[in-house]
């Protein structure tokens, strides 16, 4: 069973319809103790990091409980921001922190004035292997829609440019997240859903 996480921060039902088109389990959880019968977590999101304030310290509990337990964590979009220490957007409101950084506004510089937020479809740099993204091929584009970002790091498994290059898609053991919507990426972000699915299968 895969749980996505609830905190009214948008996505939720079109991130339930792309899992249960891949032939996933879902639920969602109406307490932090129902995620003890979850394979797989996922937390979605759109909008401003404030938004995960509703994950409270029993969510973050439970969460960071799942992760030790040595099962799959998948953020999508803010839900990916909220995996780090924090962001720029919601300073004083802490990330679960379970990859290093915080997440920034997109800036570019003066020769590139680029529109924020980045809305649309960039292709995707893969510097290293991994498991989320495996029989992906590098150049696969998926769809953004974000003005806050994560930074390029050792976890960064794919990154995209707009307005400057930033992690598109992270990988630490078994916590993941990507920037961009699978569920609105086509057969592209389809792959990506079942790579997710397969790994909580196996753990």
């Amino acid at each position: 069973m895969i749980a996505l996480i609830d905190y009214k921060a948008g996505n939720l039902t079109s991130v339930r319809k792309a899992f249960a088109a891949i032939g996933a389990d879902i639920s969602v959880p109406a307490a932090p103790r129902d995620l003890d019968r979850a394979r797989g977590i996922v937390v979605p999101g759109v909008g401003h990091f404030a938004a995960t304030a509703a994950l409270d310290r029993d969510w973050v509990g439970a969460i960071r409980a799942h992760v030790e337990r040595g099962r799959p964590l998948l953020g999508i979009c803010l839900g990916m921001q909220w995996l780090y220490e924090g962001s720029e957007e919601e300073p004083e409101l802490p990330g679960l922190g379970a990859l290093d950084g915080r997440c920034q506004l997109l800036r570019g510089d003066r020769t590139r004035r680029l529109k924020i937020p980045h809305v649309g479809w960039n292709a995707l740099d893969m510097p290293r292997p991994s498991r989320l993204l495996a029989g992906l091929a590098s150049g696969s584009h998926v769809y953004f829609t974000h003005s806050f970002a994560a930074p390029v790091t050792s976890d960064c498994v794919a990154a995209t440019t707009h307005a400057e290059r930033f992690a598109a898609a992270v990988e630490r053991e078994n916590v993941f997240g990507v920037q961009f919507h699978p569920e609105k990426s086509g057969e592209a972000g389809l792959h990506i859903l079942r790579n997710f699915l397969d790994f909580c299968r196996s753990c």
